[in-house]
């Protein structure tokens, strides 16, 4: 029996099965240099191949919001004219496209934003497909699948995903990816169980080898003894007979034992997000990202295209719909604007900085936010702020909106809930200053960690330094909180923070207003949430909050 820790939990649950070693195709091209003659044809080969591909994307886009960027992907004017120059110049189709390919992840590839980051892995599963199409290959590795198995690869695309029959693949596991890639967030969505990233994993498992996943402890078993085997089996079927529990707890308030009542909201990114919310049970909508409208599009989007998008997530959930402006610039890239390089994007020109310079791509959105108001409960929050002056410059610009809106007889709500995302130690500093200007704050203990800790969240010698446990993070939540309720305003979190059960005991005892996360974890926080006491944490949180070291605080987390 060998047990392997994995660095990055992508998504909870037990999986056990034999383990299914996933062969990839050999989709390398085959590079010829063609006549002029011939360009015609393999331009012809290339636009067969694209048209292929967007045809089987499509009924995939209409499910799944990943798979319809993968479709704007494959419909997108660059990659299509990047190739055909490159045909053009003498190369062969595949050639041509394989070229293009690594050109575009190398841009994605050398970003320092994780999220973009892992961009270049949708590009490349995009461009495989078109490649699979011109080689002629057309198999599915998993259709002789008919026993439980636990996935193993190099690394897993979206696509592949797509063709799983997921009766017989109860989990998966991989030596390359991490848990912002679109893999992990499929696999949560879907509950399947999930570690990504460990490194040299398909040389130590063979075919056919009995394997448990622990994906809540990070735990990859092979080879599991009779009572490692029995143990695992129990623990599964418990936490099977939890879930439909908490199912059943979908219509019940997050309120604790003695009558503290909290809200769960959901972080989503797409409409399909905003259904998932709904289906577990989510309160609300915490934290809509924005920038994924703009990030998976080849142009700016329009008003009217943003307006319906976000009417849309309103009438979906028809609970509060709290919207984060476009939190772009710095290290995101589109591509279709071109960015100045930074020394230091994370501190960069991105967010509101961006936005409040870029007026007119901001009143875009905050009108169609306006007009997506009238059909729902949205509210509007700022990212990045740094001073009073900035959260008044942004509400001064939503009123010139409101006129222009007017101006042009066009439907809009007139009173509209304006706050931030606290997310830099400036905004914690003034938070008492803020809490007389917002409607409400929400803070990003993502960001907010690696501002107060120095500490780039998305280097890996960093792990260690990088911790929102940290006693001066904890001091600053706690300072927001504080500063929020004494001018009587809701003040909610959306970081990861939020549904960390860690964190839950001592966030109630902080008395959070809010708790927005990943809707697959809502069910199981407002069980722990049912069964704590309001007045206990409180007292809980002050000791902890007295600790000085990282140390304290995690062993006072354990008792």
């Amino acid at each position: 029996m060998q047990e392997i820790r994995a660095e990055q939990r992508a998504s909870k649950g037990i999986a056990m099965g034999k383990a299914f070693l996933l062969k990839t195709p050999d989709l390398t091209a085959e590079k010829k240099e063609i006549t002029e003659t011939e360009m015609e044809r393999e331009k012809g080969s290339f636009r067969r191949a694209v048209e292929h591909t967007q045809r089987t994307l499509r009924p995939l886009a209409r499910e799944n919001a990943i798979f319809a960027a993968h479709l704007d992907m494959a419909e997108d004017p660059t990659l299509f004219e990047g190739v055909e120059h490159r045909i053009s110049k003498g190369k062969n189709a595949q050639w041509a496209l394989e070229e293009q390919m690594e050109e575009t992840c190398g841009l994605l590839e050398s970003l320092e934003d994780a999220y973009l980051r892992e961009r270049a892995a949708d590009v490349r599963d995009v461009c495989r497909r078109m490649m699979a199409f011109l080689k002629g290959i057309e198999e599915n590795p998993f259709q002789n699948i008919r026993e439980k198995v636990i996935l193993f690869a190099e690394e897993l695309n979206p696509s592949d995903t797509a063709k799983m029959d997921f009766r017989y693949i109860r989990g998966m596991v991989t030596a390359k990816g991490g848990s912002t890639s679109h893999v992990a967030i499929l696999a949560r969505s879907l509950e399947i169980p999930a570690l990504l990233g460990i490194e040299n994993i398909m040389e130590q498992v063979t075919e056919g080898q009995e394997v448990i996943l622990d994906g809540e402890d990070g735990l990859l078993i092979l080879s599991p003894d009779h009572l490692t085997q029995r143990v695992y089996a129990e623990k599964q079927e418990a936490e099977r007979e939890l879930k439909e529990k908490l199912k059943e707890m979908n219509s019940l308030p997050a309120v604790t034992t003695d009558g503290h009542q909290v809200h769960l909201f959901a972080n989503v990114g797409s409409l399909k997000d905003v259904e998932l919310a709904r289906k577990h049970g989510a309160e609300g909508i915490g934290l809509f990202r924005s920038e994924f409208l703009y990030m998976e599009s080849s142009r700016f989007p329009t008003e009217q295209e943003q307006f319906e998008i976000y009417r849309k997530a309103a009438e979906i959930l028809k609970k509060p719909v709290t919207i984060r402006t476009l939190d772009i610039g710095g290290d995101k890239n589109l591509p279709y604007y071109q960015f100045e390089k930074e020394e230091n994007p994370f501190l960069g020109w991105r967010a509101i900085r961006f936005c409040l310079d870029m007026r007119d791509v901001f009143k875009t959105q905050l009108k169609a936010l306006l007009r997506a108001a009238a059909y729902g409960d949205i509210r509007i929050m700022y990212p990045m702020i740094v001073s009073v002056e900035e959260f008044r410059t942004a509400n001064r610009l939503l009123e010139e909106c409101k006129q222009e809106l007017r101006e042009r007889g066009v439907l809009f709500r007139e009173s509209i809930s304006t706050g931030i995302m606290v997310e830099t130690p400036a905004a914690v500093m003034l938070a008492e200053e803020l809490a007389k200007e917002v409607d409400f704050f929400s803070i990003g203990t993502n960001d907010l960690t690696q501002y107060i800790l120095a500490a780039d969240r998305g280097n890996q010698k960093l792990t260690k330094l990088y911790d929102p446990f940290h006693p001066a993070v904890l001091r600053a939540i706690r300072k927001v909180i504080d500063a929020g309720h004494k001018e009587g305003k809701e003040v909610g979190m959306c970081g990861e923070f939020a549904g960390d059960e860690r964190a839950v005991p001592l966030l109630i005892g902080m008395g959070l207003d809010e708790f927005s996360m990943v809707s697959s974890e809502i069910a199981s926080v407002r069980y722990q949430i049912r069964g704590l006491s309001g007045v206990q944490m409180g007292r809980f949180a002050e000791r902890v909050l007295a600790a000085g070291t990282e140390k304290e605080v995690k062993r006072l987390l354990e008792r």
